[in-house]
């Protein structure tokens, strides 16, 4: 046995609770054991947590022994495979995300995915729920950056993807030129309103009242691939 096996279990260990599923359907959708062992070790810190709300930090994630060590076993930035990982527990639906800055730097907040910490994370947005030190934090695209996807403009601004909202974000990615869609989400931020509804209520009135740029919303649906996420990594949350 080498010195690195593990020894075995001792006597009157404290344990970490698991839901069920964990042993199932979570498994099932992990893609990689980057993946899994970072959850775990999110269902390990949050356990030990005190305090409300319980959530984990990029940096704290970053910087965990045991999610270092499988960082060094893969090629590429740490940190951007790391972030890969998060985000593919956030797209299987383990998770939950939020972009913030903690004392002035940025960092991403990451729950259990459950309705007790879907509330949590509305009275956050809302601002009903203020945390020390914290604010959320959206980040707009350098000047210059081709516009993003309507997906990953909600999903690195905002957090939370289902399948119901992937299906109106597909509506409104045929329906609306990419530069409004990305306008109306800068649009969003200024006005520090963190929701769907008011951002789609922005693409509606420039459709209906036109935009200061003049130019007209056209037919973008046929200028659009309607396929072109079905073979995606949002495949499974969108239909034809």
């Amino acid at each position: 046995m080498s010195e690195s096996s593990f020894k075995g279990f001792p006597p009157r260990v404290e344990v970490t609770p698991l839901p069920n599923v964990f042993f199932s359907d979570m498994l099932l959708a992990v893609d990689s054991l980057l993946e899994l062992k970072t959850v775990m070790q999110i269902f390990f810190l949050l356990s030990r947590r005190r305090g409300y709300p319980r959530f984990t930090r990029f940096s704290e994630l970053s910087s965990n022994a045991v999610i270092e060590r499988e960082l060094h076993k893969m090629k590429g930035d740490p940190d951007i495979v790391l972030r890969d990982a998060l985000q593919s527990a956030v797209r299987h639906g383990i998770l939950l995300h939020i972009p913030i800055n903690v004392d002035g730097k940025s960092d991403d907040a990451y729950f259990i995915n459950n309705q007790a910490e879907k509330n949590t994370i509305d009275k956050i947005q809302s601002g009903s729920l203020k945390i020390p030190s914290v604010e959320i934090r959206f980040r707009e695209e350098p000047a210059g950056e081709q516009p993003r996807d309507i997906y990953s403009l909600y999903e690195h601004n905002i957090g939370m993807l289902t399948p119901i909202l992937a299906e109106e974000l597909q509506e409104a990615e045929h329906r609306y030129p990419p530069e409004w869609i990305q306008d109306a989400f800068r649009e969003a931020l200024r006005a520090n309103v963190r929701n769907w509804k008011y951002i789609h209520g922005i693409l509606k009135r420039w459709e209906r009242e036109g935009k200061k740029d003049g130019k007209p919303v056209g037919d973008t649906q046929k200028e659009r691939d309607p396929d072109k996420y079905i073979g995606g990594k949002y495949g499974h949350m969108v239909r034809r």
